[in-house]
C-alpha cells in the first residue's frame, strides 16, 4: 500500500457523498468533517494507505460509502474515550494487517471501549496499536449497531437512525442516498412533497410506504447537528 498515491473515484455501487452529505447523515458539524477529511484521511492515513479518500475539488469533493463508514466508526471510537492518536495508529496498523485502505469499514475491527483489536481467527485478537500485543478479550461491538456487514465482513449498509427505523443508506440504491428500507424511495423526495403541502397519508399511499416510514423520512431530513 504505499508509494503511489491513488484517488478514490466513485463508481456504481460505491455510493457518492459530498462533505455536507456526510455531516448530515452522521449528524456531525460540517467543519469537523472537513477537518477530519483533510487532516486525517487525506493527510496522515493517506501516507500509510497510498490513497486519497476524496475525489474532486472544493465544494464538489465526494467520498464513497466506505469512507462514510470510517468516519462513523472514528466518531464512535472518540465517543468511547479512545484518543485520536490511538485511533489513527489503529487504522494504520489494521490497514496493513487486513490489506485494505478501509479497515474501519470491516467487522474484523472490534473494541472493548479501551483497546482496539483486529480479529485473526475465532478467539485470538491482536491489539491494533503500534505495539502489536496479542490479547484475548471479551469485546463489544456497540458502535456497529447501525452497520450491516456482508459475508466478507465489509460494511454494506448503514442505518443512521438505527435498525429499528426504516431509513437506510445503501450504496447500491440511489447512489447511496437515504432511502426507505426495501425500496428506492428517497427520504428527501418524501420530505420535499410534504413541504409542498401533501398529507403524510397521501404521500404514503403514493409511494406504497407506511405513514410511519414517511415520519422516519421527515425526521431524518429535518434533524441537524447540535
Amino acid at each position: 500500500m504505499g508509494e503511489t498515491i491513488q484517488s478514490v473515484e466513485p463508481a456504481l455501487g460505491t455510493g457518492v457523498y459530498t462533505v455536507p452529505d456526510v455531516a448530515h447523515i452522521l449528524l456531525l458539524p460540517l467543519t469537523r468533517v472537513r477537518r477530519w477529511l483533510d487532516e486525517f484521511w487525506n493527510g496522515r492515513l493517506s501516507e500509510t494507505t497510498g490513497m486519497t479518500y476524496s475525489w474532486g475539488k472544493g465544494r464538489d469533493r465526494v467520498v464513497t460509502f466506505q469512507t462514510l463508514i470510517e468516519f462513523y466508526v472514528f466518531f464512535k471510537l472518540r465517543e468511547l474515550g479512545i484518543s485520536t492518536t490511538r485511533i489513527l495508529q489503529a487504522h494504520e496498523v489494521s490497514s496493513r494487517l487486513l490489506q485494505t485502505p478501509f479497515p474501519f469499514a470491516s467487522s474484523f475491527l472490534l473494541t472493548d471501549s479501551k483497546t482496539l483489536f483486529v480479529e485473526i481467527g475465532n478467539e485470538t485478537l491482536i491489539t491494533a496499536d503500534s505495539r502489536l500485543q496479542y490479547e484475548i478479550r471479551e469485546v463489544m461491538e456497540g458502535f456497529c449497531r447501525k452497520i450491516e456487514f456482508d459475508a466478507d465482513k465489509l460494511a454494506s449498509k448503514f442505518w443512521p437512525l438505527g435498525k429499528d427505523r426504516s431509513i437506510v443508506i445503501d450504496p447500491h440504491r440511489q447512489f447511496g442516498q437515504a432511502v426507505i428500507q426495501g425500496t428506492s424511495v428517497l427520504a428527501e423526495t418524501l420530505h420535499r412533497i410534504h413541504l409542498g403541502g401533501e398529507e403524510k397519508e397521501t404521500i404514503a399511499s403514493l409511494f406504497a410506504v407506511t405513514p410511519a416510514q414517511v415520519d422516519d423520512a421527515l425526521f431524518f431530513v429535518n434533524r441537524s447537528a447540535s
